[in-house]
């Protein structure tokens, strides 16, 4: 054994720290989500963990940003559930500002994407990545945010 492989193999034995306990969504808990959220659209905040981690499930209806966002901590992760949606994405920013620690807008984009996405579509949107959505229907979907060290 290597002097680099012992250390690795310490480390692995060791017990991992876990700040909260796993979580478990029931099929029934979330279609009564939901349904909720298709009577009343907005968003059902199913985790936030302490680790910046996050899951929530969204409802909206004819709903359009009005610029694009960007972070430079956080990653997003969208599954549709039901109808569809608009992303447009990447680009170059027009007249972006910063508007808190990490966060940006700005209210154009030179080359952005656009792509429609439907039921069962994932879209992965990593950290620094313009993006902006546009639903001229109804769409309900899955959003997973991790929040981490900025790059």
């Amino acid at each position: 054994m290597t002097a680099l492989a012992l250390p690795l193999m310490e480390t692995q034995a060791q017990a991992i720290p876990h700040p909260e306990p796993f979580q478990v969504f029931s099929d029934e808990k979330l279609e009564t989500s939901r349904k909720n959220l298709n009577a009343t659209p907005g968003n059902d905040n199913l985790f936030k963990g302490s680790a910046g981690l996050a899951l929530t499930m969204t409802v909206e209806e004819k709903k359009a940003a009005a610029e694009f966002e960007w972070h430079e901590g956080r990653d997003h992760i969208f599954q549709v559930l039901e109808g569809s949606t608009v992303y447009e994405l990447g680009g170059t920013p027009k007249n972006g500002r910063n508007v808190k620690p990490g966060e940006w807008l700005a209210p154009a984009a030179d080359g952005a994407s656009r792509v429609e996405l439907k039921k069962g579509d994932v879209l992965v949107i990593p950290r620094g990545t313009l993006h902006k959505r546009t639903t001229t229907g109804k769409v309900a979907f899955y959003l997973i945010s991790s929040e981490g060290i900025s790059r």
